[in-house]
């Protein structure tokens, strides 16, 4: 089975370049099957993490920025794929 997992935050006005970079600076423990990173307005960046494991596997994320670079917590959100 395939896992994505999404990562998404919001960065301090005029900060998103910085948590972009933040965010593709992260190693996780064990390399994902596939890694892609977005940004869109509003400062946000978005990383989709791809696994081949099962849905609740135990499976490394990228952690919480420091709260001086992001507006609110980061938004996580787990996916199966039906395809």
């Amino acid at each position: 089975m395939t896992v994505a997992l999404m990562w998404e935050a919001r960065a301090v006005p005029g900060r998103g370049e910085e948590l972009l970079a933040w965010a593709r600076a992260q190693e996780l423990a064990v390399p994902p099957l596939r890694r892609e990173l977005f940004r869109a307005p509003q400062d946000r960046v978005l990383v989709i993490t791809w696994w081949d494991a099962a849905y609740d596997a135990e499976l490394p994320e990228l952690p919480e920025p420091g709260a001086e670079l992001v507006t609110r917590a980061v938004h996580r959100w787990r996916f199966e794929s039906v395809s």
